[in-house]
């Protein structure tokens, strides 16, 4: 089970990268936008120095031909470095840069999914993680749930080694759902991660606790201070 963050703003990176057990980073031109404008190259070297090599960095090919997509991927693996999985959207330019990529060896991330048909065709072109978009899905009436218990059916019974990597949530039920339904895992930005951790009822219990602790040992006391 992977847990990523859907951020390119480095002070969530570098906060959560010491919380949580994260296991990498997604980006795309949408992501990059809200950050507002910065040196491209120099912010994603940043982010790679923060989470390592041994977490999975996902940078998008923003051309719309397969030409151009894979002229952005030889980019970002020369100017980034040559472990960044590169996400290709799942159209007909992007499942031929797929193909092409992995006879490169080159790690890639199949985008832009909404129907199991492009999940399928993704997965049989070698991608090592398929990006369906769930909340996006279930805004167009499309079951997301489904969609993803296909991908995993399918990847088990052919033994391909792509993982499902589920993103576009838009609560931690969503994000709860696809895990439960066999998704690999998991990428959603910080708002969702801070309202998982953030419940009311979770700070209450915390206080509780101190409150019972402290009428027991002491005000201000902790295990600590007792020793």
């Amino acid at each position: 089970m992977e847990f990523l963050l859907d951020t390119v703003h480095i002070p969530d990176i570098e906060k959560y990268n010491a919380i949580i057990p994260l296991s990498g980073i997604t980006s795309n031109p949408t992501i990059c936008k809200k950050e507002g404008p910065f040196e491209f190259f120099d912010h994603m070297r940043a982010i790679r120095k923060i989470i390592g090599l041994d977490k999975t960095l996902h940078v998008q090919a923003v051309g719309q031909t397969t030409e151009a997509m894979l002229a952005d991927a030889h980019t970002i693996l020369r100017e980034i470095d040559d472990q960044v999985y590169i996400k290709i959207p799942t159209n007909e330019a992007g499942l031929k840069a797929i193909k092409q990529l992995k006879a490169e060896n080159v790690h890639v991330t199949a985008t832009a999914i909404y129907t199991s048909f492009q999940g399928l065709l993704a997965i049989q072109a070698g991608a090592d993680y398929i990006a369906p978009y769930y909340n996006r899905m279930a805004n167009m009436n499309i079951d997301a749930t489904q969609v993803i218990a296909n991908f995993v059916s399918a990847i088990q019974r052919d033994h391909a080694q792509t993982k499902v990597l589920a993103a576009s949530f838009h609560n931690v039920e969503q994000v709860t759902t696809a895990l439960n339904t066999g998704a690999q895992a998991v990428t959603m930005g910080v708002d969702i991660l801070k309202a998982g951790l953030g419940m009311p009822a979770i700070g209450q219990a915390v206080a509780d606790f101190t409150s019972d602790w402290e009428s027991n040992f002491g005000a201000g006391t902790t295990i600590a201070s007792l020793s």
